[in-house]
C-alpha cells in the first residue's frame, strides 16, 4: 500500500451545518458555487456538467471547460450524515480510478455562533506531496466560492 498523505482545510460559514450540508449536494446549488469555486480560483472555466447523486454509494461528476481542455472531477459518496459529515472518493484521472483519493468533510456548529465551521480532510497518494499546497488553495478556494453562494441566498 502505497504512503498517504493528507491535506487539511478549515473555512468558517455564516450559514448553519444544515444549509452548508445541503448546498454541497444540491445539483443546482453546487453549480452556483461550483462557477464560484472557478472564480475564486481565478480560472476563466465554463462549468459544462454538474451531477450529484446525493446517496450512499451513489456518484458525483463535476466539470469545467478551460483553456487547456476540460477538466473533470469524479467518485463515490462514502458517507453522509447530515449535517455533520461528507465522504467521497475523489479521482481527476482515469488512472485513478483502481486507488482513488478520499475526501472527509467535517461539518461543525460555529461553537459562537450560529454559523458551521467545515474542516476538509484530502487523504491522497505521497506521491501528490508536490501538489500539497495547491490541493489546499482548491480546497479553500471551492469552499470560499460556496460561502459567497450561501451569503448571496441570505
Amino acid at each position: 500500500m502505497p504512503d498517504k498523505i493528507e491535506a487539511k482545510v478549515t473555512h468558517r460559514f455564516k450559514a448553519s451545518p444544515e444549509r452548508v450540508y445541503d448546498a454541497y449536494l444540491d445539483p443546482q446549488r453546487a453549480r452556483l458555487w461550483q462557477q464560484a469555486w472557478l472564480q475564486q480560483s481565478g480560472l476563466k472555466g465554463e462549468l459544462t456538467q454538474c451531477q450529484i447523486d446525493p446517496v450512499e454509494g451513489g456518484s458525483f461528476l463535476f466539470a469545467d471547460r478551460r483553456e487547456d481542455g476540460e477538466a473533470r472531477h469524479w467518485g463515490t459518496f462514502q458517507a453522509l450524515h447530515r449535517p455533520s459529515k461528507i465522504a467521497f472518493t475523489w479521482i481527476t484521472d482515469p488512472s485513478q480510478e483502481e486507488d482513488p483519493s478520499l475526501v472527509t468533510i467535517i461539518i461543525e456548529p460555529e461553537p459562537d455562533g450560529p454559523g458551521a465551521v467545515i474542516t476538509l480532510y484530502h487523504e491522497m497518494d505521497a506521491q501528490w506531496a508536490e501538489a500539497m499546497q495547491q490541493t489546499e488553495r482548491s480546497w479553500i478556494a471551492m469552499l470560499m466560492g460556496m460561502d459567497a453562494m450561501l451569503i448571496a441566498e441570505g
